[in-house]
């Protein structure tokens, strides 16, 4: 991956390797990032327990504008629900909060 396309540059030029900010981010690195984030959130880690989709989700809206593009990230939680079913098609176990 080209490294300006890395999910690591933050949409408010926090992120590292090159600080990029806003729209200076390739679109693929604003996708990717927010992919990488809910993995990471909803998957079991050696380090960290999953959370549920709902308590991930609320992480994810506490970093709009910060973290993530705030445009791409209100596209994605449009069709979280999607993400999900087709993660449960394909045998994860993500949880919904009960």
């Amino acid at each position: 991956m080209d490294s300006k396309k890395d999910p690591s540059e933050r949409w408010d030029g926090s992120g590292y390797l090159h600080s990029l900010a806003g729209e200076a981010i390739p679109v693929e690195g604003r996708i990717v990032a927010l992919a990488d984030v809910f993995d990471a959130l909803t998957s079991e880690r050696p380090y960290n327990p999953a959370f549920d989709v709902d308590h991930a989700v609320a992480l994810m809206r506490e970093e709009r504008g910060h973290h993530f593009d705030p445009q791409y990230l209100d596209l994605f939680l449009t069709v979280v629900d999607e993400v999900v079913g087709v993660w449960a098609r394909l045998g994860s176990d993500l949880q919904r909060s009960k």
